[in-house]
C-alpha cells in the first residue's frame, strides 16, 4: 500500500543491490550474511529472500556448500545488455514524455537544475550515483511497473560495467550532463526527441566501453 514502510526483505534487497551495483561489494566477493544481518538488524530469512531475488537479477550467484558470491562483470555481456537497452530505453523515455504527471515534471525540473548546478563535478562515484538517480526518476514517469522493473534490472547491469571501466573513461561528466536535454524533452512532452536522445545516450555508452576493450 502507498505510504507503508518497506519490508525487511525489501530493505535488505535495496541495501545489498546498491552495493553490488556500485561495486562496493566487488565482483567475485563472498556475501557475508552475518554482517548483513547485523548491519540491517534483520534475521537470516529476509536477507536470504533478498539474495534469491538478486540471484534472479544476475547480481549474485549461489553455489551449494560454498555460499553466495557477487557475480563477475563480464564484458561479453555488454552486447546483450545493450541490445535490450537500445529497444527499451527509447521506448521508456518516449512514454515518460507522454505520461509524466505535473508532479513528475516538477520533480524532473528540480533534477535538471541539480544537474546544471553540478556541472564540472569530477568525482566519478558521485557522477555514477547521479546517473542512476536520473534514470530512476525518468523510469518513475513511465507509470508501468513491469517495464520499470525490467529497465532497472538492465540499468543496474550496465552501471556495474561503467563502474569497472570508469577509472579509465574520460568525460564521465559529459555523459551524465547529456541528461539535461533529455530531461527537457520529457518535461516538454516531446516523445520523439526524448527517444532520439536516449538512443544516442545508450549507443554512446556502448561505444565508450568498447573503445577500452
Amino acid at each position: 500500500m502507498p505510504g507503508t514502510s518497506p519490508s525487511l526483505a525489501e530493505r535488505a534487497y535495496l541495501f545489498i543491490r546498491d552495493r553490488l551495483v556500485m561495486l562496493d561489494i566487488k565482483p567475485g566477493d563472498p556475501i557475508n550474511e552475518d554482517w548483513l544481518c547485523a548491519t540491517l538488524g534483520a534475521g537470516r530469512t529476509p536477507v536470504r529472500e533478498a539474495l534469491k531475488r538478486l540471484e534472479a537479477e544476475h547480481l549474485v550467484v549461489a553455489f551449494p556448500r560454498r555460499g553466495t558470491f557477487a557475480t563477475d562483470v563480464n564484458i561479453s555481456d555488454l552486447a546483450h545488455i545493450s541490445e535490450v537497452r537500445r529497444i527499451l530505453e527509447p521506448m521508456a523515455t518516449a512514454a515518460a514524455a507522454e505520461r509524466a504527471t505535473l508532479a513528475d515534471r516538477v520533480a524532473l525540473e528540480a533534477l535538471r537544475a541539480q544537474l546544471d548546478a553540478a556541472e564540472g563535478l569530477a568525482d566519478n562515484a558521485e557522477l555514477l550515483k547521479t546517473d542512476l538517480s536520473v534514470h530512476r526518476a525518468i523510469y518513475d514517469c513511465v507509470h508501468n511497473p513491469f517495464l520499470v522493473d525490467t529497465l532497472i534490472r538492465y540499468d543496474n547491469l550496465a552501471t556495474r560495467i561503467w563502474c569497472v571501466f570508469v577509472p579509465r573513461l574520460p568525460g564521465m561528466a559529459g555523459h551524465v550532463n547529456e541528461h539535461v536535454p533529455l530531461l527537457t524533452a520529457i518535461i516538454e512532452g516531446d516523445a520523439e526527441k526524448a527517444a532520439e536522445l536516449t538512443l544516442a545516450h545508450v549507443l554512446g555508452f556502448e561505444r565508450a566501453i568498447r573503445a577500452l576493450i
